[in-house]
């Protein structure tokens, strides 16, 4: 019996985030500065040669004479696209709720096709992986979303992605060394608000603004490289500045990205001495990140946790962060029957 183990990471977004929709990138090139965290999405694929059927295990359990039946729309787009129809349980587990802003819809949409693309006994690298899971979401599933979350999860690391007109997309490895690295996990803080929300609906608005928005978009895919070079000298109250301006530019290409909380949460933050922040993800709940000072940390802390408790948000706690080099990896891929665990 064939199992097979996936991991793919979570990402933090920090600049030019919405400029890898294609309505905006086919015009003038996006491009967006982010690195993956220690936070994954795990999906586990079975053979089960004696169960003629397709079944999917994620927040619910479903199991179906055939994969058109599921209800899961990326396990049922990617196993009729890639002609599997039987003898097979796909599982998926996370460190985190879907829906908060870093990326995981995507992560597992990587994760998922690396992991078929194995069981079929074929090996896909970075590129490929992150192709077909971005042709899995926004060809196959119609999702109104970009391509940053596939390439971000499948690379790994610190990276400027940049999406041209041709449909291509580089990957550029932003090189910090350690103590870079190390200066800039002590510099922010990362809070689930305790409110998930599905992305489509921002993105869709945000599409349909992207003509009135495009000057805005293209100054956000410029800016990525100006946060380059403030990260590798070091200037992190002039990231939490871009960042800040960056957040204002954001909530102006649709009007679900912020609403009355998350502009409470970042009023909290920002009053407190953060230097700068945003909302992760398409907007409208999911995470709030800020870049702060490392004494002002435990101020800001209890300001949004003053926040979170006045408007009752059972779920909201704070997320430590650290970044991680790794991609999306296959972990196992073998014969339990035939291997012995210790």
């Amino acid at each position: 019996m064939l199992v097979i183990v996936v991991r793919a990471p979570l990402r933090i977004s920090f600049v030019g985030g919405g400029t890898d929709l294609a309505d905006f990138y086919r015009r003038s090139p996006g491009r967006v500065i982010s690195t993956t965290i220690d936070k994954y999405v795990y999906v586990v694929i079975n053979r089960t040669p004696l169960i003629d059927k397709v079944s999917a295990r994620y927040s619910k359990s479903e199991t179906a004479a055939h994969p058109s039946e599921l209800e899961h729309t990326r396990i049922k787009a990617a196993l009729l696209d890639l002609g599997i129809h039987k003898n097979i349980e796909i599982g998926s587990f996370a460190t985190l709720p879907a829906k908060t802003g870093l990326g995981s819809s995507s992560s597992f949409s990587v994760a998922l096709m690396k992991g078929l693309h194995a069981y079929q006994g074929k090996k896909i690298n970075q590129q490929e992986a992150a192709e077909a899971a971005s042709r899995l979401e926004i060809e196959l599933v119609r999702e109104p979303i970009g391509k940053q979350d596939q390439y971000a999860a499948s690379f790994g690391g610190f990276n400027i992605i940049q999406f041209n007109p041709d449909e291509s997309v580089e990957v550029r490895p932003v090189l910090l060394d350690y103590k870079k690295r190390l200066g800039l996990e002590n510099h922010l803080l990362l809070f689930f608000t305790g409110i998930t929300r599905a992305a489509s609906s921002i993105l869709t608005e945000q599409k349909s603004n992207i003509d009135k928005k495009f000057e805005t978009l293209k100054e956000m895919a410029a800016s990525v490289h100006e946060f380059s070079t403030r990260l590798l000298s070091a200037d992190y109250k002039g990231l939490g500045g871009m960042l800040h301006q960056g957040w204002l530019k954001k909530k102006s290409l649709a009007s679900n990205v912020s609403n009355s909380l998350i502009d409470d949460f970042y009023a909290a933050g920002m009053d407190h001495g953060a230097w700068g922040g945003k909302v992760l993800g398409a907007g409208g709940g999911g995470c709030v990140l800020f870049l702060a000072p490392p004494e002002k940390k435990n101020e800001i802390r209890e300001a949004v946790r003053r926040v979170a408790q006045e408007k009752n948000l059972a779920d909201f706690r704070e997320l430590p962060v650290k970044f991680v080099q790794c991609g999306t990896e296959v972990l196992y891929n073998g014969d339990y029957h035939n291997r012995s665990f210790v």
